[in-house]
C-alpha cells in the first residue's frame, strides 16, 4: 500500500509544453510505471499536440474526460498557477500537486478560499512532488534515490526531503511513501494531514516528519501525534539558528513575534513523544534505534 498515489495513478501534467513541464514530465514518465501513469498535458490553445506520445489537451476538464486522469502536477508559471490550481479544483479531481514557486501570496489567498468545500486535495505550491518508490513518482524528486519499504517521510523542506531519504535507504530502510508539502506560508495539505493518512496506512511502520522555522503547523502536528499517532515519529527541524525576521529559505520559514523558532518546535514535539534530532545527519539513524528499541 501507499498513500496518495500508486502505479495505478492516472496523472496529467498542466503546463505540458513549457521546457520544465517537459523536462520532468520525462523524467517521470521514465519512473517505475510511469508510462502507463502519465496519460495527459494540459496546455491552454494547444490542445491536440502530443508530447513523448502523450496527448495534450486545452482544459483540464478535457483531459480528466478523455483520459481518465484523476491528479495534475503543475509546472505553471507563477502569475499564472494558482488559476491553474483553480482549473484542476472546478473539474474535480482527486489531487493537485503545485511545484510552482514563487506564487503571489494573493493569488494563493484566493485560491484557498475558492476551495472551501471542494473534495480535491492540494499539495503545494513550491514543493518537490511525492513518490511511491518503485511505483510512480510525481514532481521533481530524484528517483534512484529511493527504495521501496516501510517508512513514510514527510517534508517542508524540499532538500531534506532528499536528505531524510538518502539516509534512509543507505541504512536499508526503504520508504511506503514520501511527500514534500512545500513551504510556501499559503499551501495546501499539512504535516498533520500527511501523518494521518501514514497512520492509517498498514504498510508504514514509521514516519520521518521534517519541519522549518516558522509558523505553528508542526507544533499542531505534534499535539495531534501525541494524541492519535500509533507509530513511532523521527522529527527534525530545519534552520536552527535564524535572526527574528529573517527569511530563510522558503517563504514560511519567517519567525515572528518571537514565535515559531526551531528549538521552540523541537521543544514541543519532543514534549509530545517524537524522537527528535538537531542534526539533519542523523535523521537515518535515529530512526534505525527507533525501530531496533
Amino acid at each position: 500500500m501507499s498513500i496518495l498515489i500508486n502505479k495505478n495513478t492516472r496523472v496529467m501534467t498542466q503546463g505540458m509544453t513549457g521546457k520544465v513541464g517537459q523536462f520532468h514530465t520525462m523524467g517521470c514518465l521514465a519512473y517505475a510505471n510511469g508510462a502507463n501513469c502519465f496519460v495527459a498535458g494540459v496546455t491552454p490553445n494547444k490542445g491536440g499536440q502530443n508530447f513523448e506520445g502523450v496527448p495534450i489537451y486545452g482544459s483540464v476538464l478535457e483531459a480528466k474526460q478523455q483520459s481518465g486522469a484523476t491528479v495534475s502536477v503543475i509546472y505553471v508559471p507563477p502569475a499564472y498557477a494558482a488559476a491553474a490550481i483553480d482549473e484542476a479544483v472546478e473539474a474535480d479531481l482527486d489531487l493537485v500537486i503545485c511545484i510552482t514557486e514563487g506564487i503571489p501570496v494573493h493569488d494563493m489567498i484566493r485560491t484557498r478560499y475558492k476551495m472551501q468545500g471542494k473534495r480535491t486535495m492540494l499539495i503545494g505550491p513550491n514543493c518537490p512532488g511525492l513518490i511511491t518508490p518503485d511505483e510512480i513518482k510525481i514532481g521533481i524528486m530524484p528517483g534512484h534515490i529511493h527504495k521501496k519499504g516501510r517508512i513514510g517521510v514527510v517534508s517542508r523542506s524540499g532538500t531534506l526531503t532528499y536528505e531524510a531519504v538518502g539516509q534512509l535507504s543507505a541504512l536499508g530502510l526503504g520508504q511506503s511513501s514520501c511527500v514534500g508539502i512545500g513551504g510556501d506560508p499559503i499551501n495546501g495539505m499539512k504535516h498533520v494531514d500527511i501523518l494521518r493518512l501514514f497512520n492509517d496506512d498498514p504498510e508504514t511502520d514509521a514516519v520521518v516528519m521534517v519541519g522549518e522555522i516558522g509558523g505553528s503547523d508542526e507544533e499542531a502536528c505534534a499535539r495531534w501525534i501525541k494524541d492519535n499517532m500509533t507509530k513511532p515519529v523521527v522529527g527534525f527541524i530545519a534552520g536552527i539558528t535564524a535572526p527574528e525576521g529573517k527569511r530563510m529559505g522558503h517563504a514560511g520559514a519567517i519567525i515572528s513575534g518571537g514565535q515559531g523558532g526551531a528549538e521552540d518546535k523541537l521543544s514541543v514535539m519532543e514534549e509530545c513523544g517524537i524522537h527528535i534530532t538537531r542534526n539533519p545527519a542523523e535523521m537515518g539513524r535515529v530512526m534505525q534505534k527507533v525501530l531496533k528499541g
